[in-house]
């Protein structure tokens, strides 16, 4: 069995191999026939169609209500704060769903599914909204959104939850938004005696330097410790639940441990008409998934990334043999002379069981379930108890900083996940201690306290938010 040494926050290293470790945080995983991932344009079919880009995806055990897990996942990657005057939302005629396996067979047992419709108050104005903006039902709001929320389990009819919620709407400005917190706020929807529900603009949580396809950090390393997301916002959905809801047969003691995913569904062919609008027909087609972050964006050649976006868990198994031999450590060594990492000694005849516990089975005594089977989740176990900043035991490093609370046992919105996955495919937990990073180590705003939890969305009246 793989061993979690636990330990208290390594020091910070800036160095060269930045750039190389976050390719073979991705490809060590996976190696290039495989991946899922912190998808901000990873595709070609969905940097093309952005409503349907899932960016992230984070799981955690809320902290203001323990009892409750919260679930948010992230869509539209790069939010120009000013791109209006069609501002972002999301589509229509788009099942976002999140997906629950509570019994690790790598099936849904629970899906959480939003589903949108646009609104114009007067459609004979250019403008977003027409005056300044006070409440969600400000008839100043023009373009707005509502959504459904639904709970299904497969094989049964759809739970309606929330019933024509209103979407929080984009950050146009001071002058048309003066309390945009407020407005944000108000999006909240309660629903059951503990569920509550969120959808709109939020600041885009995830935190780290993209120009590594700056031909590897500009070929000298001189490109890195800059957060390249700063100032963008995107598009999310949240939702808080009892744990009770989730847990196979509401047995959170017997049964804690959940795998969770999220998927855009659309209607396989698209309609355009002379007249402008547009309509879809045909079956359901997936064109999203998304699970664990820092795979797919830079490891997945273009010829199989679309492939990867549309299929589904319970197949992952085919991708066992890429795990078990990580081809990019090797190369990363021959190129860099960082040594790549030995197999686990403990596991006889298995290369990197570390690595297959981490991203395809849960790590066992953590946030593995019994019988589970292999495939690519985010994976958490709910009777962890929170431990947010303030508490003895936190870390941004999660599971390697001494925080079983945090990353890879699900993900909360400020977890390092290029620090981890950094330091655990050079071989953290085979006896290679290393402090690998990217040098961006926290988010560039805040994030709220209590549900949603996202940092309110940066200004569109802001000159310079990047």
């Amino acid at each position: 069995m793989t061993s979690w040494a636990l330990k208290g926050s390594p020091r910070r290293l800036l160095l060269a191999a930045t750039a190389m470790t976050v390719i073979a945080a991705s490809a060590a995983v996976f190696a290039p026939q495989r991946g899922s991932a912190s998808s901000h344009r990873e595709a070609p079919l969905v940097s093309a169609d952005p409503q349907v880009d899932n960016t992230d995806v984070y799981a955690f055990v809320s902290p203001d209500a323990p009892s409750t897990v919260t679930l948010v996942s992230n869509w539209i990657p790069f939010e120009e704060p000013a791109g209006g005057p069609n501002f972002y939302s999301f589509a229509e005629g788009v099942r976002y769903d999140i997906n629950i396996d509570n019994d690790g067979d790598a099936r849904p047992e629970i899906i959480y599914r939003w589903q949108f419709r646009n609104h114009y108050r007067n459609p004979n104005t250019f403008l977003y909204n027409t005056g300044q903006v006070t409440s969600l039902d400000d008839p100043d709001l023009n373009f707005h959104q509502t959504y459904d929320l639904k709970r299904k389990v497969p094989g049964k009819k759809a739970r309606l939850l929330v019933d024509d919620a209103v979407v929080a709407p984009n950050n146009v400005g001071a002058a048309s938004m003066p309390d945009y917190a407020s407005l944000s706020d108000e999006a909240i929807a309660a629903f059951g005696s503990e569920g509550k529900t969120w959808a709109g603009q939020a600041d885009d949580p995830f935190f780290l330097d993209l120009r590594v396809f700056d031909l590897l950090y500009g070929t000298d390393f001189s490109e890195v410790g800059d957060d390249t997301l700063q100032g963008f916002n995107t598009h999310a959905m949240a939702i808080q639940v009892p744990k009770t809801e989730l847990a196979k047969s509401g047995d959170t003691n017997e049964n804690p441990v959940i795998g969770i995913w999220s998927t855009a569904s659309r209607r396989s062919t698209r309609i355009q008409k002379g007249d402008g609008s547009q309509s879809f027909e045909g079956n359901w087609v997936q064109l999203s998934r998304l699970g664990m972050p820092l795979v797919n964006e830079v490891v997945v050649p273009v010829s199989l990334k679309d492939y990867f976006n549309g299929s589904k868990p319970k197949n992952d198994g085919q991708f066992l043999p890429a795990v078990q031999d990580p081809e990019l450590p090797r190369l990363i060594e021959a190129v860099y002379g960082i040594p790549a990492p030995d197999s686990d000694p403990d596991v006889a005849g298995i290369q990197r069981a570390d690595l297959i516990q981490v991203f395809l089975t849960g790590v066992d005594g953590l946030n593995q379930p019994a019988g589970v089977q292999a495939s690519e989740m985010l994976r958490l176990n709910m009777a962890i108890a929170p431990c947010e900043e303030g508490c003895a035991s936190h870390s941004a490093l999660g599971v390697i900083g001494g925080d079983v609370a945090g990353f890879p046992n699900g993900r909360r919105l400020a977890d390092d996940v290029i620090d981890i996955a950094l330091q655990v495919v050079e071989g953290e937990l085979i006896g290679n201690p290393n402090d690998l990073g990217d040098a961006v180590g926290t988010n560039d705003v805040g994030f709220r306290s209590a549900f949603p939890y996202l940092a309110v969305p940066h200004t569109g009246s802001d000159p310079a938010p990047h």
